[in-house]
């Protein structure tokens, strides 16, 4: 894609709220100006499900990749307050200049690395084999009508990127006719059995969880896991619990 071709950035404030856009209305991404460590929308504080099935100890230092940045949101949260070691995938370079200019997030250092760059060549390159822990994948253009990269190519992709053990968070719009063509999709790059996906939000976000050899916890280990998540990160783990469906028939 040339820079010709790529929508222009723009921002709007309101109630204390900065907003990244695309060259329309539809919101790529947002910060609370008094609070910019916080994750603002619901549907990217779901992006965090995963870590329900990660034991809150194991964090530190786990590879996670992203691939959209939006307005920053997911790479800051999993630098600043996560401890992640994170790379972010972007390929317009007026997002990456504006999450660097207005959204807080910071710059490159031994544990954080934003690439401008076409997350679907990036993630096919021979050399992303294994090489993380934890994926979050949120696609959309400017339109925000449906993934941009949606084929069992690309999502075949993200799983070989994984480490054994790792865990993918997928944004999708649960109420758009294309959502049960893609889990179709990830049914067959994945298998159903891998995957998990939380309610559709008031907007329509449904996020998508898929994991490779990482079982869904018990239900005491799960009960656990919400409540230091909300002790310590203050994110609403419980009502993850109460939203996560499986895509496998019969799964617990």
């Amino acid at each position: 894609m040339s820079e010709a071709t790529l929508a222009e950035v723009t921002l709007s404030e309101h109630a204390g709220v900065r907003y990244l856009h695309l060259g329309s209305p539809w919101v790529q991404g947002a910060m609370r100006l008094r609070t910019p460590a916080r994750i603002e929308l619901e549907y990217v504080q779901r992006m965090m499900a995963w870590l329900l099935w990660f034991d809150p100890g194991e964090l530190r230092g786990l590879r996670a990749v992203q691939l959209g940045l939006g307005a920053g949101t997911i790479t800051r949260y999993g630098h600043r307050v996560l401890g992640l070691r994170c790379t972010a995938v972007e390929v317009h370079p007026g997002v990456i200049a504006a999450c660097r200019q207005w959204f807080r997030l910071p710059p490159d250092d031994e544990r954080l690395q934003v690439v401008q760059a076409d997350a679907g060549a990036w993630v096919h390159a021979p050399a992303r084999r294994a090489s993380a822990d934890l994926l979050q994948v949120d696609l959309y253009d400017h339109d925000a009508a449906a993934p941009v990269l949606d084929d069992e190519d690309f999502y075949a992709a993200c799983r070989a990127l994984l480490a054994e053990g790792g865990a993918m968070t997928l944004n999708l719009f649960g109420r758009h006719a294309s959502f049960e063509r893609t889990m179709q999709r990830l049914d067959r790059v994945w298998g159903p059995a891998a995957l998990w996906s939380l309610r559709p939000t008031r907007e329509g976000n449904t996020v998508v969880v898929a994991t490779r050899g990482r079982p869904w916890p018990q239900r005491a280990e799960r009960l656990a896991r919400a409540a230091a998540i909300e002790a310590r990160w203050g994110l609403p783990a419980r009502k993850w619990l109460r939203l996560v469906r499986p895509r496998a028939p019969g799964a617990a």
